[in-house]
This record gives structure tokens, C-alpha cells and sequence, in this order.
């Protein structure tokens, strides 16, 4: 190495010492803008594939099963260890960490358990693991479970290097979008996935790859991620991260959950717009126009909206853990609107709520600091959602259902749930 690209690397680590002693926000600080100016983000990992996988792939949607979620332990530790306490109810709490004993500690501290707990000591700059975590992917759809990492788009490289760090740990295959021409940089929390294809994001990934047309873009996506169809939208003026978590979720592969604001509120006209583009252009998989649940965007504890200078409050930047929904909660007075709007939506689910008002002045909140894993064995089951409101003549209901897995299936049973309404009450039956 000559002295000049030794001068070079000293005034890089600098810079990225300096930032990591602060709680690094979702987007970039001040130093990290001119940073970026000359920043170069870290060459492929010798253990990592660098071309697509050789096989048709499948990316998992959110709320299939998952062995365990991934959460890096830096700032804002109390909200990780509420994380940890609903998490490990449901699957294995990976903590990225330098030092297992102080997290155990914490935790004890809380009152937390230590079930399911995992820890991977590596290297890291912030807690936004959803952004610069690995992505499951399965091979024919059930097989050969990998994990696929992007180029990161922040000048963290402790964070960008994370999944091979996981991948290695866990004796997983990664696939990499780090070399030309399958270059890709792009954020998790800009991208949603329906476990069926289809793939949702900003525009903000076209944004960070204009070298690459849309085409080629959507080409890599389709040969690591497995989309035939990728559906991208315009950036909203006051959402500075322009990642999609903070204003919409995919709560199965027909229902959108959208944020909304008041009539012509600060990114609300967008966000109509951006729907509007959705429901007008494409249907689900299935055939049908997307189902639309909609959440309120509320003010900051000063009243105030993006757009007037307060804190994007977002209720979509939820996350799934199997069978419990983690939700971010600010003030009972919106809170309780929310957590029901979540409860009717995802009947069977238990749904919890963790005060994100210390994390939300950074542009994010709990999907941002979670990053989900599958498991290796999945029963991948995909159907039409019956409507019951006309039979077919002769033969009742038609069900079809996709079920596949690795290990063999003789048989696949199904449950009905009955409703019956007696006086403006709804009893649900499981037979």
C-alpha cells in the first residue's frame, strides 16, 4: 500500500470512528455527506457468490415462518430489549454485539429472559440492521435457502460487511449484488415482498443506480430475488429516506396497509397519489384489486407533521415475528386507533405495541431495527382467499392451494373458520 492510499484510509477511519460514537440516524450526518463524496463501499467477500444463484428463486414474504429476526445492539437499547422480550416468545433473537456479557446484563436488568437468544459478535455502525441485513431466498421456491446482500447506500462499512458476518456465522450461502454488471445498491427498508414475485419499492432505488436503466435494475432483482414484477413509486417530498416502511406495509398478498394523513398534510397528497398508481395499474396475484387498510400518520408530541419540521410517527413500520406483530406506539390518544386498526386486520395474531417516540427523530423505527430469517425447511402454502358470497352451482366452494415442500406431503388439512352474527356480534367457530 503507498503512503497516499495509507493517508487515505487513516482519514476514512477517522471519519467513521467519529460517526459511530454518535447514534447514527437512518440517513446520512453531515460528516457522512462528505464522506460519501469519495467513499468507496467494501469489494466482495471471498466467501460470497458474486452472480445469481443458479436455480429459480423465491424471496419470503414477512410474515412467513422464521427461525429468528436479527437486531444489532448499539443506541436505543431499551426499545431492543422490549424486542427481545416479545421476540423470543416466537423464534431465536440474533444480537449483533462486541460484548454478549453487557446485553446479558441489560437484559437481566429488565426483566427479560435470556430464551432464544443468539449472539454473533462482528463488527457494526448502527442499529439499522433492516436496511443492511441479508434477505432469505429459497431455491425452487422451498429449497436451498440462501441469504442475498446488497451494496449498502451509506458510508458504513462495518454495516455493509454485516451479512457476510451473519451468513458466515450460520454457515449460510451468500449471494451478493456487489460486482458489475449485477451491481445493486438498495435499502430493506425500501423494499417490500409478497413471497409471490411481486416486489414494492421508492424510486429511490432508480435513484442510486443511474448507471442502470429500470430494466436492468428489474433484471437483478428477478435473477437473485426472484421478482417477475417489480412496482416502484414516486419519493415523497418530506420522508428524507424515502424508504417505503414509513408509510406502507404488505400485511398478506392482497392488503396494502397505507399511512394517511389529513387532507393535504405534508407527504399525504403523494402517498394518495402513490396508491392511486397501485390500484389503477396492478392487481394481486390472484387476480383482484388490492385491498386497502388505512392507518392515521399522526403529529409529534408538538402537534406538528414532517412538513412543519416534526418527527415522521408512522405506525407501518411494523414488524412480523411469527405469530406476533410489533408495532411502534407514541401517544394513547393515537396509539389505540392504530393497535385496533392492526387487531382487525390481522385476526389470530398477537399484536404489541413498543414507545418509539426516543427512536422516531431518526427517521425509524421498529422494522427498521429488525431484519427477519426463515427457516431452512419451509411448508410454503399459498391460496386464493375465498370470498364466500356466491357458491358455484352443483359444487359449493372451490379451493385451490399451492402447498410445497422439501420433505414429502401425503395429505394437507383445511380449517374453515364459521361466523356466526347474532345481534350485531360476531362469534367465530374453528371446526
Amino acid at each position: 500500500m503507498t503512503k497516499t492510499l495509507l493517508f487515505l484510509v487513516t482519514i476514512i477511519l477517522f471519519f467513521i470512528g467519529t460517526i459511530h460514537s454518535q447514534e447514527l440516524p437512518k440517513g446520512l450526518t453531515k460528516a457522512e455527506v462528505e464522506l460519501m463524496k469519495s467513499y468507496v463501499s467494501p469489494s466482495a467477500s471471498p466467501e460470497a457468490f458474486t452472480t445469481p444463484p443458479p436455480f429459480p428463486v423465491r424471496t419470503m414474504a414477512e410474515w412467513e415462518q422464521l427461525s429468528g429476526i436479527i437486531i444489532t445492539w448499539t443506541s436505543y437499547q431499551s426499545i431492543l430489549r422490549q424486542i427481545v422480550d416479545f421476540a423470543q416468545e416466537e423464534c431465536i433473537v440474533y444480537i449483533v454485539c462486541s460484548d454478549s456479557n453487557s446485553v446479558k446484563t441489560y437484559l437481566t436488568q429488565g426483566g427479560v429472559p435470556h430464551n432464544n437468544l443468539k449472539f454473533i459478535i462482528a463488527p457494526f455502525n448502527s442499529i439499522w440492521v433492516r436496511d443492511y441485513g441479508p434477505w432469505t431466498v429459497y431455491g425452487n421456491d422451498v429449497d436451498s435457502m440462501v441469504l442475498v446482500d446488497w451494496v449498502y447506500n451509506r458510508p458504513r462499512p462495518s454495516d455493509d460487511a454485516l451479512s457476510q458476518a451473519f451468513a458466515t456465522a450460520m454457515n449460510y450461502p451468500l449471494y451478493q449484488t456487489i460486482n458489475e454488471p449485477t451491481r445493486l445498491v438498495a435499502t430493506g427498508g425500501n423494499f417490500m415482498v409478497d413471497g409471490l414475485g411481486t416486489g414494492f419499492s421508492s424510486h429511490l432505488v432508480t435513484n442510486e443506480n443511474t448507471n442502470k436503466t429500470e430494466a436492468q435494475i428489474n433484471q437483478i432483482m428477478s435473477d437473485y430475488m426472484g421478482l417477475n414484477r417489480y412496482i416502484k413509486m414516486a419519493v415523497l417530498p418530506y420522508d428524507g429516506i424515502h424508504h417505503i416502511d414509513m408509510h406502507m406495509k404488505l400485511l398478506d398478498e392482497e392488503t396494502l396497509l397505507v399511512g394517511q394523513y389529513p387532507s393535504g398534510v405534508s407527504d399525504g397528497p403523494q402517498i394518495e397519489l402513490n396508491l392511486q398508481y397501485i390500484l389503477n395499474n396492478f392487481l394481486t396475484p390472484y387476480g383482484r384489486p388490492y385491498k386497502v387498510v388505512r392507518i392515521p400518520m399522526p403529529p409529534d408530541g408538538n402537534n406538528q407533521y414532517p412538513s412543519q419540521g416534526g418527527d415522521y410517527r408512522t405506525f407501518t413500520n411494523s414488524v412480523f415475528v411469527n405469530k406476533t406483530v410489533i408495532v411502534p406506539t407514541y401517544d394513547l390518544r393515537y396509539d389505540s386507533t392504530a393497535l385496533r386498526i392492526y387487531r382487525e386486520s390481522l385476526p389470530g395474531y398477537n399484536v404489541v405495541g413498543i414507545n418509539s417516540n426516543a427512536i422516531i427523530p431518526a427517521s425509524g423505527a421498529i422494522h427498521c431495527i429488525t431484519k427477519e430469517i426463515g427457516v431452512t425447511d419451509p411448508v410454503f402454502i399459498a391460496h386464493d382467499p375465498v370470498q364466500f358470497r356466491r357458491s358455484n352451482p352443483g359444487t359449493g366452494y372451490t379451493i385451490k392451494a399451492f402447498v410445497k415442500s422439501k420433505r414429502p406431503l401425503t395429505s394437507v388439512n383445511l380449517f374453515i373458520p364459521l361466523i356466526l352474527v347474532v345481534t350485531g356480534k360476531v362469534f367465530h367457530f374453528h371446526p
